[in-house]
């Protein structure tokens, strides 16, 4: 990929094929986008087939297209109570991954999960112990490749809710796993942080760097919110016309602390060319 190029996608379907979204990437203006490798409604999940592979990897060159995002099944909860949960979870994280290294993909971002039932504590140590499991022994070194733990919208059960959660599961698994962070806008935004004013986003960046280090938020989701901050509902919405607006996004993309970042919506696609109009939006406001 050419460095010092600002990339800027947005999560894309794969109908076709996950080769496919390579081009519907380019034909949108995207530089970087992310996928599901699978239903991210199944347990289980067939290998992708060789042929894809390859002409993800022969498309993404050829376009200069990446990283490649692929954002884990929603069914995953790695801290679950529930021993028969976890171990299902366990396995189809480790499909995740297999898949992820087929596909070449840099980032494989994971939602910690729900520990309704347990301590807090015992959540994140749960956490740590079944992605440390997931990945053993798979042939992910020199691949590039990171798990990245994506931040979450605040939920009374929900792991990563706050920068300190996330930072402490990234600190348990960096002896056993490689892995950076996600951060979301819409999730940081409804789970209380301030991205909106000028002096509540330096805020919230100072935060984060305090916390998890602005160098280990590998991708953004660049995600308005439907519901207003601090209320905990993860409701997205198209760039501009949520309760965020414009700015936290102009922000954060000429920070540049950030530079070294993958900016990536997962707004709604209600009409056709939602998807082309967000990434348009979003490329905008780069100055």
């Amino acid at each position: 990929m050419q460095a010092n190029v600002k990339r800027i996608g947005i999560h894309l379907g794969t109908a076709g094929g996950p080769s496919t979204a390579v081009e519907r990437a380019r034909e949108i203006g995207a530089n970087t986008f992310q996928i599901f490798s699978s239903s991210p409604r199944m347990w289980k999940s067939p290998k992708p087939a060789p042929e894809q592979c390859k002409r993800m990897a022969t498309l993404r060159a050829e376009f200069d297209v990446g990283p490649l995002v692929i954002h884990t099944s929603y069914l995953v909860n790695v801290c679950s109570q529930n021993e028969e949960v976890r171990q299902k979870s366990i396995v189809a994280f480790r499909g995740e991954i297999e898949r992820a290294l087929a596909f070449g993909a840099e980032y494989l971002v994971l939602h910690p999960g729900s520990w309704k039932g347990l301590t807090r504590d015992r959540g994140l140590e749960l956490a740590a112990e079944s992605i440390t499991e997931s990945i053993d022994g798979l042939p992910w070194q020199g691949t590039g490749f990171h798990i990245l733990i994506e931040n979450t919208a605040g939920a009374e059960f929900s792991l990563g809710g706050s920068f300190e959660q996330v930072a402490e599961l990234v600190a348990r698994l960096q002896a056993t796993a490689p892995v950076g962070v996600c951060l979301d806008t819409c999730h940081t935004h409804v789970a209380g942080y301030d991205l909106v004013s000028p002096e509540g986003y330096e805020a919230t960046i100072q935060l984060v760097e305090s916390t998890i280090g602005t160098q280990a938020v590998r991708v953004w989701h660049c995600n308005d919110a439907k519901a207003a901050r601090g209320s905990k509902l993860d409701r997205h919405e198209n760039i501009g016309e949520g309760t965020m607006g414009l700015e936290p996004f102009r922000r954060l993309l000429n920070d540049p602390r950030f530079a070294h970042s993958a900016f990536i919506a997962e707004t709604p696609v209600d009409e056709p060319g939602d998807d082309l109009r967000n990434v348009s939006t979003l490329r905008s406001l780069v100055k």
